[in-house]
């Protein structure tokens, strides 16, 4: 990515955005805001997706596992795995794709 390159703020669901912070089409860094209460909706998709806690708490759902996490707190998604979350504290997710997300381009 260039470094004059700034990717816009994007609604998702209710209390969620989303930006881009760098991409090639191996890999996506992608920054999602939270609301207290909002909810990251039940969704798949072939990337594998690690999810890393840079603020907030959030209960995440992966398949049929609960996963409770905090700041510093990551997990891993299987390429196809069922998943989604739910902010109990407003923060911030630094989402990880491979490949790259083209949809969120």
């Amino acid at each position: 990515m260039r470094k004059d390159m700034t990717y816009p703020v994007v609604p998702t669901d209710p209390g969620v955005t989303r930006q881009v912070l760098a991409e090639n089409p191996d890999l996506m860094v992608v920054a999602f805001r939270f609301e207290n209460g909002a909810e990251g909706k039940l969704h798949e998709h072939p990337h594998v997706q690690s999810t890393y806690v840079e603020t907030g708490r959030f209960t995440f759902f992966v398949g049929d596992v609960e996963h409770d996490l905090g700041p510093g707190d990551s997990v891993v998604i299987p390429s196809g795995a069922r998943h989604g979350c739910r902010c109990r504290e407003a923060g911030t997710l630094i989402d990880t794709f491979t490949p790259r997300r083209d949809d969120f381009l």
